[in-house]
Protein backbone atom coordinates (compact mmCIF):
# COMPACT_ATOMS: atom_id res chain seq x y z
CA UNK A 1 0.00 0.00 0.00
CA UNK A 2 1.25 3.19 -0.95
CA UNK A 3 0.78 6.72 0.54
CA UNK A 4 -1.84 7.20 -2.51
CA UNK A 5 -3.78 4.40 -1.77
CA UNK A 6 -3.26 4.95 2.37
CA UNK A 7 -4.65 8.88 1.40
CA UNK A 8 -7.74 7.57 -0.70
CA UNK A 9 -9.00 5.20 1.60
CA UNK A 10 -8.96 8.30 4.50
CA UNK A 11 -10.58 10.56 2.00
CA UNK A 12 -13.06 8.25 1.47
CA UNK A 13 -13.78 7.37 5.28
CA UNK A 14 -13.40 10.65 6.23
CA UNK A 15 -16.47 10.75 8.17
CA UNK A 16 -15.72 7.88 10.00
CA UNK A 17 -12.30 9.22 10.72
CA UNK A 18 -13.25 12.62 11.85
CA UNK A 19 -16.29 10.57 13.99
CA UNK A 20 -14.37 8.37 15.68
CA UNK A 21 -11.75 11.06 16.40
CA UNK A 22 -13.90 13.59 17.71
CA UNK A 23 -16.27 11.25 19.85
CA UNK A 24 -12.81 10.00 21.65
CA UNK A 25 -11.53 13.61 22.39
CA UNK A 26 -15.34 14.70 23.37
CA UNK A 27 -15.82 11.28 25.76
CA UNK A 28 -11.75 11.79 27.71
CA UNK A 29 -13.18 14.80 27.98
CA UNK A 30 -16.03 14.25 29.55
CA UNK A 31 -14.69 11.38 32.10
CA UNK A 32 -11.92 13.62 32.79
CA UNK A 33 -14.54 16.63 33.84
CA UNK A 34 -16.57 14.38 35.84
CA UNK A 35 -13.84 12.72 37.36
CA UNK A 36 -13.03 13.65 41.34
CA UNK A 37 -10.24 15.66 41.89
CA UNK A 38 -6.82 14.51 42.99
CA UNK A 39 -4.87 16.34 45.10
CA UNK A 40 -1.17 15.17 45.70
CA UNK A 41 0.81 16.28 48.91
CA UNK A 42 4.72 14.95 48.95
CA UNK A 43 6.81 14.99 52.02
CA UNK A 44 10.17 14.18 51.94
CA UNK A 45 12.64 12.52 54.10
CA UNK A 46 16.77 11.60 54.17
CA UNK A 47 17.75 8.33 55.64
CA UNK A 48 21.52 8.48 56.67
CA UNK A 49 22.95 4.87 56.81
CA UNK A 50 25.45 5.79 59.43
CA UNK A 51 22.89 6.86 62.29
CA UNK A 52 26.41 8.16 63.88
CA UNK A 53 27.23 11.30 63.15
CA UNK A 54 30.98 11.51 64.11
CA UNK A 55 31.14 8.37 61.84
CA UNK A 56 29.06 10.12 59.08
CA UNK A 57 31.59 13.04 58.99
CA UNK A 58 34.35 10.49 58.60
CA UNK A 59 33.13 8.27 56.08
CA UNK A 60 30.36 9.94 54.26
CA UNK A 61 29.10 9.32 50.23
CA UNK A 62 25.77 8.21 49.78
CA UNK A 63 23.91 5.37 51.08
CA UNK A 64 23.68 1.85 49.03
CA UNK A 65 20.74 1.26 46.89
CA UNK A 66 20.18 -1.94 49.14
CA UNK A 67 19.67 0.07 51.89
CA UNK A 68 17.84 3.03 50.19
CA UNK A 69 15.59 -0.12 48.96
CA UNK A 70 15.15 -1.54 52.20
CA UNK A 71 13.72 2.03 53.39
CA UNK A 72 11.57 2.25 51.39
CA UNK A 73 10.10 -1.39 52.01
CA UNK A 74 9.75 -0.16 55.36
CA UNK A 75 7.72 2.66 54.42
CA UNK A 76 5.42 0.27 52.52
CA UNK A 77 5.45 -1.98 54.81
CA UNK A 78 1.81 -2.95 56.65
CA UNK A 79 3.31 -1.92 60.06
CA UNK A 80 4.11 1.37 59.32
CA UNK A 81 0.71 1.61 57.56
CA UNK A 82 -0.75 0.44 60.94
CA UNK A 83 0.90 2.66 62.89
CA UNK A 84 -0.47 5.74 60.91
CA UNK A 85 -3.79 4.18 61.98
CA UNK A 86 -3.01 4.31 65.30
CA UNK A 87 -1.50 7.43 65.73
CA UNK A 88 -4.82 9.61 64.12
CA UNK A 89 -7.10 7.06 65.89
CA UNK A 90 -9.04 6.78 62.91
CA UNK A 91 -10.29 3.17 64.32
CA UNK A 92 -12.24 5.49 66.65
CA UNK A 93 -13.66 6.80 64.45
CA UNK A 94 -17.44 6.16 63.81
CA UNK A 95 -18.23 7.15 60.49
CA UNK A 96 -14.62 5.26 59.57
CA UNK A 97 -16.22 2.23 61.47
CA UNK A 98 -19.34 2.61 59.64
CA UNK A 99 -17.45 2.84 56.19
CA UNK A 100 -15.42 -0.42 57.32
CA UNK A 101 -18.40 -2.26 58.16
CA UNK A 102 -20.15 -1.44 54.96
CA UNK A 103 -16.94 -2.65 52.94
CA UNK A 104 -16.04 -5.67 54.81
CA UNK A 105 -18.98 -6.76 57.10
CA UNK A 106 -17.60 -6.27 59.90
CA UNK A 107 -14.29 -9.46 58.75
CA UNK A 108 -11.08 -8.74 59.84
CA UNK A 109 -9.22 -5.82 61.06
CA UNK A 110 -10.53 -2.14 60.80
CA UNK A 111 -6.86 -1.20 61.15
CA UNK A 112 -5.70 -3.71 58.58
CA UNK A 113 -8.75 -2.88 56.24
CA UNK A 114 -7.45 1.21 56.62
CA UNK A 115 -3.43 0.12 55.86
CA UNK A 116 -4.16 -1.54 52.82
CA UNK A 117 -6.96 1.35 51.82
CA UNK A 118 -4.11 4.24 52.64
CA UNK A 119 -1.23 2.03 50.52
CA UNK A 120 -3.10 2.34 47.69
CA UNK A 121 -3.10 6.48 47.55
CA UNK A 122 0.33 6.40 48.64
CA UNK A 123 3.48 6.07 46.62
CA UNK A 124 7.00 6.31 47.50
CA UNK A 125 10.00 7.36 45.43
CA UNK A 126 13.86 7.39 46.14
CA UNK A 127 16.07 9.79 44.53
CA UNK A 128 18.82 8.45 42.28
CA UNK A 129 21.46 10.25 43.31
CA UNK A 130 20.82 11.40 46.99
CA UNK A 131 19.39 9.81 50.07
CA UNK A 132 16.07 11.46 49.94
CA UNK A 133 13.05 9.72 49.76
CA UNK A 134 9.57 11.66 48.43
CA UNK A 135 6.06 10.19 49.81
CA UNK A 136 3.58 11.16 48.05
CA UNK A 137 -0.55 10.88 49.15
CA UNK A 138 -3.37 11.35 46.88
CA UNK A 139 -6.62 12.16 48.33
CA UNK A 140 -10.01 14.14 47.00
CA UNK A 141 -9.01 16.39 50.34
CA UNK A 142 -5.97 18.68 50.31
CA UNK A 143 -5.56 19.01 53.91
CA UNK A 144 -5.96 15.53 53.98
CA UNK A 145 -3.62 14.22 51.48
CA UNK A 146 -0.84 16.65 53.54
CA UNK A 147 -1.81 15.00 56.76
CA UNK A 148 -1.20 11.54 55.56
CA UNK A 149 2.13 12.19 54.01
CA UNK A 150 3.08 13.87 57.22
CA UNK A 151 1.78 11.08 58.80
CA UNK A 152 3.16 8.40 56.34
CA UNK A 153 6.52 10.11 57.49
CA UNK A 154 6.08 10.05 60.97
CA UNK A 155 5.29 6.30 61.39
CA UNK A 156 8.13 5.72 59.33
CA UNK A 157 10.57 7.32 61.77
CA UNK A 158 8.90 6.23 64.73
CA UNK A 159 9.25 2.38 63.04
CA UNK A 160 13.10 2.79 62.21
CA UNK A 161 13.36 3.72 65.74
CA UNK A 162 11.84 0.87 67.08
CA UNK A 163 13.34 -1.29 64.06
CA UNK A 164 16.99 -0.23 65.97
CA UNK A 165 16.27 -0.21 69.52
CA UNK A 166 14.09 -3.79 69.47
CA UNK A 167 17.20 -5.64 68.51
CA UNK A 168 19.35 -3.60 70.73
CA UNK A 169 17.19 -4.49 73.48
CA UNK A 170 17.01 -8.10 72.95
CA UNK A 171 21.01 -8.03 72.36
CA UNK A 172 21.40 -6.33 75.84
CA UNK A 173 19.71 -8.77 77.58
CA UNK A 174 21.42 -11.74 75.92
CA UNK A 175 24.99 -9.96 76.34
CA UNK A 176 24.15 -9.54 79.99
CA UNK A 177 23.29 -13.13 80.99
CA UNK A 178 26.32 -14.25 78.82
CA UNK A 179 28.58 -11.20 81.09
CA UNK A 180 27.02 -12.46 84.35
CA UNK A 181 28.36 -15.80 83.18
CA UNK A 182 31.67 -14.82 82.38
CA UNK A 183 32.04 -13.02 85.49
CA UNK A 184 31.32 -16.22 87.10
CA UNK A 185 33.82 -18.17 84.98
CA UNK A 186 36.58 -14.80 85.73
CA UNK A 187 36.09 -15.57 89.34
CA UNK A 188 36.28 -19.60 89.12
CA UNK A 189 39.32 -19.28 87.45
CA UNK A 190 40.53 -16.93 89.76
CA UNK A 191 39.72 -19.04 92.35
CA UNK A 192 41.82 -21.78 91.42
CA UNK A 193 44.45 -20.09 90.82
CA UNK A 194 44.87 -18.89 93.83
CA UNK A 195 43.96 -22.40 95.26
CA UNK A 196 46.73 -23.60 93.67
CA UNK A 197 49.58 -21.08 94.57
CA UNK A 198 48.32 -21.50 98.41
CA UNK A 199 48.64 -25.22 97.63
CA UNK A 200 52.03 -25.11 96.41
CA UNK A 201 53.96 -22.41 98.38
CA UNK A 202 53.95 -20.10 94.93
CA UNK A 203 54.07 -16.09 95.72
CA UNK A 204 56.23 -14.78 93.79
CA UNK A 205 57.10 -17.55 91.15
CA UNK A 206 59.39 -15.78 88.39
CA UNK A 207 61.98 -14.65 91.52
CA UNK A 208 61.53 -17.60 93.40
CA UNK A 209 62.76 -19.26 89.95
CA UNK A 210 65.44 -16.55 89.62
CA UNK A 211 66.75 -17.40 92.95
CA UNK A 212 67.00 -21.37 92.44
CA UNK A 213 68.98 -20.80 89.59
CA UNK A 214 71.34 -18.98 90.88
CA UNK A 215 71.54 -21.10 93.55
CA UNK A 216 72.34 -24.33 90.62
CA UNK A 217 74.61 -22.45 89.25
CA UNK A 218 76.53 -21.65 92.47
CA UNK A 219 76.16 -25.63 93.35
CA UNK A 220 77.44 -25.85 89.54
CA UNK A 221 80.87 -24.13 90.00
CA UNK A 222 81.33 -25.64 93.61
CA UNK A 223 81.26 -29.23 91.89
CA UNK A 224 83.77 -28.30 89.08
CA UNK A 225 86.03 -26.74 92.16
CA UNK A 226 85.85 -29.49 94.14
CA UNK A 227 86.20 -32.00 91.04
CA UNK A 228 89.58 -30.24 90.82
CA UNK A 229 90.48 -30.59 94.09
CA UNK A 230 89.60 -34.22 94.42
CA UNK A 231 91.67 -35.31 90.88
CA UNK A 232 94.61 -33.31 92.60
CA UNK A 233 94.61 -35.07 95.69
CA UNK A 234 93.80 -38.64 93.91
CA UNK A 235 96.60 -37.98 91.75
CA UNK A 236 99.04 -37.30 94.92
CA UNK A 237 97.59 -40.22 96.93
CA UNK A 238 98.67 -42.09 93.97
CA UNK A 239 101.83 -41.12 94.08
CA UNK A 240 101.95 -41.36 97.39
CA UNK A 241 100.71 -45.30 97.98
CA UNK A 242 103.06 -45.56 95.17
CA UNK A 243 106.39 -45.59 96.94
CA UNK A 244 107.49 -41.81 95.97
CA UNK A 245 105.89 -40.45 98.73
CA UNK A 246 109.22 -38.83 99.73
CA UNK A 247 108.71 -36.41 96.34
CA UNK A 248 105.62 -35.71 97.62
CA UNK A 249 105.28 -31.70 97.54
CA UNK A 250 103.88 -31.55 101.03
CA UNK A 251 107.14 -33.80 102.14
CA UNK A 252 109.82 -31.91 100.43
CA UNK A 253 108.97 -28.76 102.00
CA UNK A 254 108.01 -30.19 105.43
CA UNK A 255 110.16 -28.27 107.44
CA UNK A 256 110.49 -31.09 110.26
CA UNK A 257 111.73 -33.45 107.16
CA UNK A 258 114.03 -30.62 106.37
CA UNK A 259 115.57 -30.41 109.45
CA UNK A 260 116.08 -34.16 110.16
CA UNK A 261 117.45 -34.59 106.74
CA UNK A 262 120.27 -31.67 107.21
CA UNK A 263 121.26 -33.56 110.80
CA UNK A 264 121.51 -36.84 108.80
CA UNK A 265 123.86 -35.38 106.34
CA UNK A 266 125.91 -34.34 108.93
CA UNK A 267 126.15 -37.24 110.32
CA UNK A 268 126.83 -39.36 107.77
CA UNK A 269 129.65 -36.88 106.52
CA UNK A 270 130.64 -37.40 110.32
CA UNK A 271 130.38 -41.47 109.54
CA UNK A 272 132.46 -41.27 106.55
CA UNK A 273 135.12 -39.05 108.49
CA UNK A 274 135.31 -41.41 111.95
CA UNK A 275 135.10 -44.74 109.36
CA UNK A 276 137.70 -43.78 108.12
CA UNK A 277 139.98 -42.97 110.26
CA UNK A 278 138.82 -45.45 113.03
CA UNK A 279 137.28 -48.39 110.86
CA UNK A 280 133.84 -50.17 110.78
CA UNK A 281 134.16 -51.95 113.98
CA UNK A 282 135.00 -48.83 116.06
CA UNK A 283 131.96 -47.84 118.94
CA UNK A 284 131.93 -44.16 117.47
CA UNK A 285 130.93 -45.83 114.13
CA UNK A 286 128.12 -47.96 115.55
CA UNK A 287 126.53 -45.19 117.65
CA UNK A 288 126.76 -43.05 114.25
CA UNK A 289 125.22 -45.73 112.12
CA UNK A 290 122.63 -45.86 115.22
CA UNK A 291 122.11 -42.17 114.79
CA UNK A 292 121.96 -42.23 111.13
CA UNK A 293 119.64 -44.93 110.81
CA UNK A 294 117.29 -43.45 113.96
CA UNK A 295 117.14 -40.09 111.37
CA UNK A 296 116.13 -42.49 108.59
CA UNK A 297 113.24 -44.01 110.74
CA UNK A 298 112.19 -40.32 111.71
CA UNK A 299 112.34 -39.37 108.16
CA UNK A 300 110.20 -42.48 107.20
CA UNK A 301 107.72 -41.82 109.44
CA UNK A 302 107.03 -38.26 109.16
CA UNK A 303 106.64 -39.42 105.56
CA UNK A 304 104.19 -41.61 106.54
CA UNK A 305 102.41 -39.39 108.07
CA UNK A 306 102.55 -36.51 105.31
CA UNK A 307 101.04 -39.56 103.67
CA UNK A 308 98.53 -40.41 105.57
CA UNK A 309 97.44 -36.54 105.68
CA UNK A 310 97.01 -36.50 101.82
CA UNK A 311 94.47 -39.77 101.81
CA UNK A 312 92.51 -37.76 104.27
CA UNK A 313 92.59 -34.84 102.43
CA UNK A 314 91.49 -37.29 99.46
CA UNK A 315 88.66 -38.62 101.06
CA UNK A 316 87.29 -35.34 102.43
CA UNK A 317 87.65 -33.93 98.72
CA UNK A 318 85.88 -37.02 97.54
CA UNK A 319 83.05 -36.45 100.17
CA UNK A 320 82.65 -33.29 99.84
CA UNK A 321 82.09 -33.68 95.63
CA UNK A 322 79.64 -36.72 96.55
CA UNK A 323 77.89 -33.63 98.90
CA UNK A 324 77.90 -30.94 97.05
CA UNK A 325 76.71 -33.26 93.79
CA UNK A 326 73.82 -34.81 95.62
CA UNK A 327 72.84 -31.02 96.25
CA UNK A 328 73.30 -30.02 92.42
CA UNK A 329 70.99 -32.91 91.55
CA UNK A 330 68.58 -32.19 94.47
CA UNK A 331 68.33 -28.61 93.18
CA UNK A 332 67.81 -29.67 89.96
CA UNK A 333 64.91 -31.73 90.77
CA UNK A 334 63.69 -29.01 92.69
CA UNK A 335 63.94 -26.27 89.66
CA UNK A 336 62.12 -28.91 87.73
CA UNK A 337 59.54 -29.34 89.67
CA UNK A 338 58.98 -25.43 89.96
CA UNK A 339 59.07 -25.52 86.34
CA UNK A 340 56.67 -27.99 86.41
CA UNK A 341 54.34 -26.05 88.89
CA UNK A 342 54.96 -23.04 87.00
CA UNK A 343 53.95 -24.33 83.72
CA UNK A 344 50.43 -25.85 85.69
CA UNK A 345 49.81 -22.16 87.36
CA UNK A 346 50.74 -20.78 83.96
CA UNK A 347 47.95 -22.91 82.35
CA UNK A 348 45.47 -21.57 84.91
CA UNK A 349 46.80 -18.31 84.81
CA UNK A 350 45.92 -18.25 81.11
CA UNK A 351 42.76 -20.15 81.69
CA UNK A 352 41.66 -16.58 83.84
CA UNK A 353 43.18 -14.63 81.10
CA UNK A 354 41.13 -15.71 78.58
CA UNK A 355 37.94 -15.48 80.35
CA UNK A 356 38.52 -12.12 81.70
CA UNK A 357 39.17 -10.84 77.85
CA UNK A 358 35.98 -12.78 76.95
CA UNK A 359 34.29 -11.03 80.16
CA UNK A 360 35.89 -7.48 78.86
CA UNK A 361 34.42 -8.31 75.25
CA UNK A 362 31.28 -9.10 76.66
CA UNK A 363 30.77 -6.00 79.26
CA UNK A 364 32.00 -3.87 76.10
CA UNK A 365 29.32 -5.27 73.84
CA UNK A 366 26.49 -4.93 76.96
CA UNK A 367 27.54 -1.43 77.05
CA UNK A 368 27.12 -0.53 73.17
CA UNK A 369 23.85 -2.22 73.20
CA UNK A 370 22.45 -0.66 76.12
CA UNK A 371 23.25 2.31 74.70
CA UNK A 372 22.01 1.78 71.77
CA UNK A 373 18.40 0.27 72.88
CA UNK A 374 17.93 3.66 75.12
CA UNK A 375 18.33 5.81 72.17
CA UNK A 376 15.90 8.16 70.91
CA UNK A 377 17.32 9.57 67.90
CA UNK A 378 16.52 8.37 64.73
CA UNK A 379 19.00 8.15 61.41
CA UNK A 380 15.81 9.60 59.69
CA UNK A 381 14.93 13.43 59.16
CA UNK A 382 12.40 14.58 57.68
CA UNK A 383 14.09 16.81 55.00
CA UNK A 384 10.56 18.64 54.00
CA UNK A 385 6.61 18.69 55.57
CA UNK A 386 3.92 18.06 53.12
CA UNK A 387 1.62 21.06 52.63
CA UNK A 388 -2.06 21.13 51.14
CA UNK A 389 -1.64 21.74 47.33
CA UNK A 390 -3.76 24.39 45.85
CA UNK A 391 -4.13 22.79 42.06
CA UNK A 392 -5.57 19.60 41.83
CA UNK A 393 -2.71 16.44 40.43
CA UNK A 394 -5.47 14.69 38.35
CA UNK A 395 -7.71 14.43 36.56
CA UNK A 396 -5.33 16.86 33.62
CA UNK A 397 -7.86 18.18 31.08
CA UNK A 398 -5.27 19.59 28.85
CA UNK A 399 -3.04 16.53 28.72
CA UNK A 400 -6.01 13.86 28.56
CA UNK A 401 -6.86 16.03 25.87
CA UNK A 402 -3.69 15.39 23.67
CA UNK A 403 -3.59 12.07 24.52
CA UNK A 404 -7.14 11.29 23.42
CA UNK A 405 -6.37 13.42 20.43
CA UNK A 406 -3.70 10.86 19.54
CA UNK A 407 -5.74 8.29 20.80
CA UNK A 408 -8.16 9.17 18.67
CA UNK A 409 -6.33 9.20 15.09
CA UNK A 410 -5.04 5.90 15.71
CA UNK A 411 -8.27 4.56 17.00
CA UNK A 412 -9.94 6.18 13.53
CA UNK A 413 -7.20 5.84 11.48
CA UNK A 414 -7.37 1.80 12.37
CA UNK A 415 -10.94 1.68 11.84
CA UNK A 416 -10.98 3.04 8.33
CA UNK A 417 -7.93 0.34 7.17
CA UNK A 418 -10.04 -2.78 9.08
CA UNK A 419 -13.21 -1.52 6.84
CA UNK A 420 -10.86 -0.69 3.94
CA UNK A 421 -9.46 -4.19 4.50
CA UNK A 422 -13.11 -6.09 4.93
CA UNK A 423 -14.73 -4.29 2.08
CA UNK A 424 -12.34 -3.44 -0.51
CA UNK A 425 -13.33 -1.04 -3.47
CA UNK A 426 -11.19 0.74 -6.09
CA UNK A 427 -10.20 3.54 -5.94
CA UNK A 428 -8.01 4.81 -8.46
CA UNK A 429 -6.25 3.42 -11.77
CA UNK A 430 -3.76 1.70 -9.72
CA UNK A 431 -6.21 0.19 -8.07
CA UNK A 432 -7.43 -1.76 -11.42
CA UNK A 433 -4.55 -2.26 -12.72
CA UNK A 434 -2.71 -3.88 -9.58
CA UNK A 435 -6.11 -6.24 -9.15
CA UNK A 436 -6.83 -7.50 -12.53
CA UNK A 437 -3.73 -7.20 -13.84
CA UNK A 438 -4.32 -6.17 -17.59
CA UNK A 439 -3.56 -2.50 -18.65
CA UNK A 440 -5.62 0.20 -19.14
CA UNK A 441 -6.52 0.82 -22.74
CA UNK A 442 -8.27 4.49 -21.54
CA UNK A 443 -10.08 6.68 -18.98
CA UNK A 444 -12.63 9.40 -19.16
CA UNK A 445 -11.81 12.24 -17.01
CA UNK A 446 -14.75 13.28 -14.57
CA UNK A 447 -16.45 16.37 -15.91
CA UNK A 448 -15.42 18.58 -13.43
CA UNK A 449 -11.61 17.88 -13.77
CA UNK A 450 -10.47 20.57 -14.61
CA UNK A 451 -7.43 22.61 -14.65
CA UNK A 452 -7.15 26.93 -13.36
CA UNK A 453 -6.88 27.24 -17.61
CA UNK A 454 -10.26 25.45 -18.66
CA UNK A 455 -8.37 22.42 -20.00
CA UNK A 456 -8.58 19.08 -18.72
CA UNK A 457 -6.26 17.72 -16.24
CA UNK A 458 -4.85 14.35 -16.48
CA UNK A 459 -3.44 12.02 -13.73
CA UNK A 460 -0.24 10.70 -13.66
CA UNK A 461 -1.77 7.00 -14.99
CA UNK A 462 -3.38 8.73 -17.78
CA UNK A 463 -0.28 10.31 -18.75
CA UNK A 464 1.67 7.27 -18.98
CA UNK A 465 -1.57 5.57 -20.63
CA UNK A 466 -1.53 8.49 -23.17
CA UNK A 467 2.16 7.67 -24.14
CA UNK A 468 2.02 4.36 -24.20
CA UNK A 469 -0.73 4.42 -27.16
CA UNK A 470 1.33 6.82 -28.89
CA UNK A 471 4.20 4.73 -28.77
CA UNK A 472 2.37 1.68 -30.21
CA UNK A 473 0.51 3.90 -33.01
CA UNK A 474 4.13 5.09 -34.58
CA UNK A 475 5.26 1.54 -34.48
CA UNK A 476 2.75 -0.16 -35.85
Amino acid sequence: MTFGHFFAILRARLWLVLAILVSTVVLTVVISLLLPKQYAATASVVADSKPDPLAAMIYGGMASPTFMATQVDVIQSDRVAQRVVRNLKLAESPEVRAQWLAATKGVGSIEVWLAEVFQKSMEVKPSRDSNVISVTYKAPDPRFAAGLANAFVQAYIETSLELRVGPAKQYSSFFDTRAKEARESVEAAQAKVSEYQKNNGIIATDERLDVENARLNELSSQLVSLQALSSESSSRQNQASGGSADKLQEVLNNGVIGSIKADMSRAEARLQELSARLGDNHPQVIEAKASINEMRARIDAETKKISGGVGVTNSINRQREAEVKASLEAQRAQIMRMKAVRDEGMVLVRDVENAQRAYDALLARLNQSTLESQTTQSNISVLTEAIAPVEPSSPRVVLNTLISIFMGVLLAVGAALALELRDRRVRDIEDIAETLGLPVLGVVPKPTAKSLLGKTKLTSMQQRLLTANNSSSSAS
